[in-house]
């Protein structure tokens, strides 16, 4: 286990985890609580992609870093409303350079995770008006710092979530 993936949970920040591979990045997870309630994530949450499972080295990996690391990349977050402490919902924020839209619905609710069994906050893409390929999406996070949570994305396929990639959704402090 890197240095990295054994840091305290309250000494993580956004710029650490852009730092990690893909699997510090699933230790830390692991090892991170889901938060206390569906409210605690109410309101628009910044959005950083940060590791894809592959390529996990050379230049398209390099270059997905990047980019995703820079102002260019056009998904800036998600917004979260809790509808009560059982579900919530929410969308994504993106910036193109002319226009700013929201995109893709999704419930959010407590649930089991699908890298590890463990409580997790999943946000389920399977909504109404989603394009076939995105209500086969799954996320879920979980708080590795006070306002900073780590999330998993999954592509279901045959059914069963599939990791593709880390991303985080921060609130700064």
């Amino acid at each position: 286990m890197s240095a990295a993936a054994k840091a305290p949970q309250t000494t993580l920040t956004i710029e650490d985890l852009r730092t990690m591979s893909f699997t510090e990045l699933e230790e830390i997870y692991r090892s991170a609580k889901r938060p206390a309630a569906l409210s605690d994530l109410n309101g628009d949450a910044l959005g950083a992609m940060l590791a894809w499972r592959k390529p996990v080295s050379g230049p398209i990996a390099s270059f997905l870093r990047s980019w995703g690391g820079s102002s260019l990349f056009p998904w800036k977050g998600k917004t979260f409303e809790s509808q009560s402490s059982e579900r919530g919902e929410g969308i994504n924020r993106i910036d193109f350079k002319f226009t700013k839209t929201q995109w893709f619905r999704f419930g959010t609710r407590f649930d089991s995770s699908f890298l590890d069994g463990q409580p997790s906050f999943v946000l389920d893409y399977s909504r109404p008006g989603n394009p076939p390929l995105i209500r086969s999406i799954v996320d879920e996070v979980r708080e590795v710092a006070p306002g900073l949570y780590l999330g998993p994305a999954a592509l279901k396929v045959k059914g069963k979530p599939k990791p593709i990639l880390f991303f985080s959704v921060y609130f700064p402090q």
